[in-house]
């Protein structure tokens, strides 16, 4: 992968132009995506700016969300070849850091089911993931060194985890979702990939205007809470593999590692997620559900079709469980610095018929913490498996501080 610490290093210190740079990953995207398939489209004449942080940084931008350079389709044959007049907000952000936008990642349609053709980088014949399918199996490539995705129930921190790449699912509005196609206001989430945490660390700061994000002197050796969400099920073999290698890193580096369980309210919070989601979707996606119909992808409409009975009352109460939720599972961080657990249940599902489970996602989704997936073990077939360390609310900078350690743990 093409780590951005690296070439920010190297274009500070005048052994890399910014426009060098961007060139690594133009001849990257020609040797590589005709068979992985992760760009929509790309500029192949992309020009790198001469200032700022991010110069020299080629960003792969999540079909969902606007850019005025280039059409933004969402997936489906409804918006073929629309192009929005706006940048979404949050490529503005990437432009005034300096970035360069390099073209439009795969998305299933409108972030919903329904597979991409793109392929996971690592073993041709697994799916990459979704939502966010492209500009995970482009970072995972080794195509660009970072890319937007959006979470609404696991579609970034799932896809890092089946393409090796590192990702963070910030709070929820940490970074805007102005600009990008709404399924779930309450759950949207942008987030970020990228080859480690430290380049996540760097990307986000730029982005936000956040110093505190930035990679501080890892002495801290962070409490760790590990949950495993029984509610949600059993994981798979290397699913619990993954988690079982990075305890034992933590605990050799130093971490105090124990097992905790959630409060009981979040069992149910994590029941209710797919009423509030889809009942928000249904006025999210009114238009195109009522008038282009026929033409949606086969499962977001049978998606909708099932839950278009959702009433208000029992929207309202998801919430109310939710926002308790929320509160108990506050109360948790007074014990521990960060949790740990599974960032997917397994490998990458083989072929692309499904783009795998948000089980062990979708819950920290709904609860608006921040999430990283670092990658932790490489299973039968090259497949990376990987493991998400979660924070308190708002608690960004110590997430990617844990999620540094880790790695680091990790890498020993």
């Amino acid at each position: 992968m093409i780590s951005l610490t690296e070439l920010q290093r190297r274009i500070d210190s005048g052994e890399l132009s910014p426009q060098a740079a961007i060139d690594r990953s133009l001849e990257a995207i020609a040797a590589k995506d005709k068979t992985i398939g992760a760009f929509v489209c790309h500029d192949s004449k992309a020009r790198a700016a001469n200032n700022g942080p991010l110069r020299g940084i080629a960003v792969g931008i999540k079909d969902i969300i606007d850019t005025a350079d280039f059409p933004t389709e969402m997936g489906s044959v409804i918006y073929r070849g629309w192009r929005p007049r706006a940048d979404a907000s949050v490529v503005m952000a990437l432009k005034a850091a300096g970035a360069t936008i390099i073209g439009k990642t795969t998305t299933t349609a409108f972030a919903a089911r329904d597979p991409t053709a793109t392929l996971n980088p690592h073993n041709h014949a697994h799916t990459p993931g979704g939502s966010s399918s492209g500009s995970a199996a482009a970072v995972g490539a080794g195509m660009i060194p970072l890319a937007l995705g959006t979470q609404t129930g696991g579609s970034v921190i799932r896809p890092a985890s089946f393409c090796g790449a590192t990702a963070i699912k910030p709070s929820y509005r940490v970074l805007p979702t102005v600009g990008v196609k709404c399924y779930s206001w309450t759950l949207d989430t942008v987030g970020l990939f990228a080859a480690g945490v430290e380049d996540l660390a760097r990307g986000l700061s730029a982005m936000t205007g956040r110093p505190e994000l930035l990679p501080q002197p890892a002495d801290a050796r962070p409490r760790i809470g590990v949950v495993t969400l029984d509610f949600a099920g059993a994981p798979e073999a290397a699913g619990g593999e993954a988690l079982r290698i990075a305890v034992a890193a933590a605990e050799r580096a130093g971490a105090s590692v124990h097992s905790l369980r959630v409060p009981e309210i979040t069992a149910e919070a994590w029941r209710i997620q797919p009423v509030l989601q889809e009942f928000e979707a249904h006025q999210a996606l009114a238009w195109e559900y009522t008038t282009q119909y026929d033409a949606m992808a086969p499962k977001l409409r049978g998606r909708l079709d099932e839950s278009k009975g959702t009433t208000s009352a029992a929207y309202d109460d998801a919430m109310k469980i939710a926002n308790k939720a929320r509160q108990a599972l506050a109360a948790m961080y007074d014990e521990v610095d960060v949790l740990l657990t599974f960032s997917a249940p397994g490998i990458a599902p083989k072929g692309l018929a499904s783009t795998g489970d948000t089980r062990f996602n979708r819950l920290w989704t709904l609860m608006g913490v921040p999430c990283v997936n670092i990658p932790a073990y490489i299973a039968e077939g090259g497949l990376p498996v990987g493991v998400q360390v979660i924070a308190r609310f708002g608690d960004d900078a110590r997430v990617l501080a844990a999620a540094l350690f880790l790695e680091t743990a990790l890498k020993r």
